[in-house]
């Protein structure tokens, strides 16, 4: 069979606005259930859906312009792309929250969790000493799987398909911009009217936020283009949410401040993280020449 006619920058940005209006269409309808008070058993079945908007949008655009599937992305990438996806988001987070506890803006360990989830896990009321760790490691053994079968959704969206046709029409920096503008501002509705938030004022919250999803928007498109892995983004995504939500921020007891300085709308992390995007960005020129940098496709980890 003749191969495809290579698609042309009109027709690129045709399938990038199809997919971001139907990710806005498929999203609307969770948005709605997400910000009027539904039950918590609910909730999380909405919060399933809403994660595999961008999946479905972007399945559905590629079916639409008869793209090819295997271009999203889909093989393993290598062991040591994987370990550093991994834990990568360990170190930004430790380094962020071990800034915060010094600082005093939080405080370490909370005991109240501590005890709490101790007797909740059927482990008895271990000492603070002990069970830090075993909650660790507990968590970063087993909540890694749950979590990315939830970023998937979304990682099938952004660095499926949004990084690699805008890679083919400009360069990492722009698509790293309009990917995590894209990515924070598709939050937006959660954050302004639903429960997405830790109780600080809107704009301080969706500031932090905007700067922290942007800053690791440089960081997941460097390795969507340097593997040509979508995998990359569901490990960050997932490692991400796994360290931020699920150990860190509930192991830090509120000491007044806490909440303007932890988690994704506090200040420590975009920070951080902003660092990082930094030294990734000055990594850029790794990734190709120009020419090849719009073939992601092309691009494999040495």
């Amino acid at each position: 069979m003749p191969s495809m006619p290579e698609p042309t920058t009109r027709q690129r940005y045709e399938v990038i606005l199809t997919f971001l209006l139907l990710t806005a269409l498929f999203s609307a309808f969770f948005y709605y259930f997400l910000t009027h008070g539904i039950p918590a058993s609910a909730g999380r079945l909405y919060s399933w859906g809403i994660m595999w908007s961008p999946g479905a949008a972007a399945l559905l655009t590629a079916r639409f312009f008869r793209r090819d599937l295997a271009s999203f992305g889909w093989h393993w990438p290598r062991p040591a792309s994987v370990a550093w996806c991994y834990l990568l988001p360990l170190g930004y987070t430790f380094v962020a929250y071990l800034l915060v506890w010094l600082g005093g803006w939080g405080g370490f360990p909370n005991q109240d969790f501590v005890a709490q989830t101790s007797v909740a896990l059927g482990w008895g009321k271990l000492p603070a000493w002990l069970f830090v760790p075993c909650f660790f490691f507990f968590n970063a053994i087993c909540g890694i799987v749950p979590g990315m079968a939830t970023a998937l959704g979304e990682e099938i969206g952004w660095r499926g398909l949004l990084v690699p046709e805008l890679a083919r029409v400009t360069r990492y920096t722009k698509v790293s911009l309009i990917t995590g503008l894209v990515w924070a501002v598709w939050h937006f509705p959660i954050l302004l009217y639903g429960d997405y938030n830790n109780g600080t004022p809107a704009w301080y919250g969706l500031s932090c936020f905007t700067v922290l999803v942007v800053s690791m928007s440089f960081v997941y498109t460097w390795f969507r283009l340097k593997t040509g892995s979508l995998w990359t983004g569901v490990l960050l995504h997932a490692s991400h949410n796994l360290f931020v939500q699920a150990i860190f921020t509930p192991l830090t007891r509120d000491t007044g401040p806490t909440k303007y300085f932890i988690d994704e709308f506090g200040l420590a992390l975009p920070v951080v993280c902003l660092v990082v995007a930094w030294l990734f960005w000055r990594k850029r020129r790794a990734l190709a020449p120009a020419a090849s940098e719009r073939r992601p496709e092309l691009l494999r980890a040495v």
